[in-house]
């Protein structure tokens, strides 16, 4: 049987979340988080504060929605993440390709695909699958190597970490909009066009200046990012045993990314 191609995808999708944000300029350079003068602060000052803000949260959620274009698929993704490689969310591939619900708590990671998952992320194989698992939890460890895609988007430091690694292109002119507001909060809109798509940082106005949303529009992208709950932590809560079912016993010994 083929196994499933879950892990793999949200890591690729989230990997282009940090690359839009940081390769685009828009979160670059170093600087002292703090938000109070911001009336008083350049597009490029409140981008500095913006990223050490990011990179000095301790967990966050993030929340997709939308199309990155060049020939994605519209997947969404709704996940709380810390540095200690907790996470809790879910994911769903878009276009009826499924979903599956994901936890991960040291070193166990448990994936609840639903049934247009088996379907058509497995299609050798899917039915019989869905079958064997039932309603519960596939459960792995972290350090599977097939799991292993997964559990590194499960890591808030693999996010942090590509985000400082990729923040040195400022190719394009960064604006500072008109303070505005994002559901409650006030924030100060930054945009940088680039290579014909619009991407637009919404930095919190008051407190620290997280960044709070990206949009991605152009080219065939139409995507929006939410980044909250910062510093809050990951649920605790895990799948009992009776609600879990061993990864290895269902995909056997082989080592292949799942």
């Amino acid at each position: 049987m083929t196994g499933p191609r879950l892990a793999t995808r949200p890591a690729a999708w989230t990997a282009a979340i940090v690359l839009s944000v940081t390769g685009s300029g828009l979160v670059v350079g170093g600087g002292t988080a703090h938000a109070e003068d911001i009336d008083h602060l350049t597009a490029q000052q409140i981008a500095d504060r913006s990223r050490d803000a990011l990179l000095s949260a301790q967990s966050l959620h993030l929340s997709t929605r939308g199309d990155l274009g060049k020939g994605s698929t519209p997947m969404s993704l709704e996940l709380t993440v810390d540095r200690d490689g907790n996470c809790n969310g879910s994911v769903d591939l878009g276009n009826s390709q499924g979903s599956a619900l994901i936890v991960k708590r040291g070193d166990d990671i448990w994936i609840k695909p639903d049934a247009d998952f088996w379907k058509n992320q497995v299609p050798n194989g899917g039915s019989a699958f869905a079958a064997i698992v039932g309603d519960r939890y596939m459960k792995g460890s972290a350090d599977d190597p097939r799991l292993s895609a997964l559990t590194k988007t499960c890591d808030l430091n693999t996010f942090q970490k590509l985000v400082s690694d990729n923040a040195n292109d400022d190719t394009g002119t960064l604006n500072k909009g008109a303070k505005t507001t994002l559901g409650k909060a006030s924030v100060v809109p930054l945009t940088r066009m680039r290579d014909g798509t619009t991407l637009t940082l919404d930095v919190a106005a008051t407190g620290k200046p997280y960044p709070l949303r990206l949009t991605i529009e152009g080219n065939g992208a139409d995507a929006a990012v939410g980044f909250s709950a910062f510093d809050e932590p990951v649920p605790r809560t895990t799948p009992s045993p009776a609600d879990s079912f061993d990864v290895s016993a269902l995909l056997g010994r082989s080592t292949s990314p799942v």
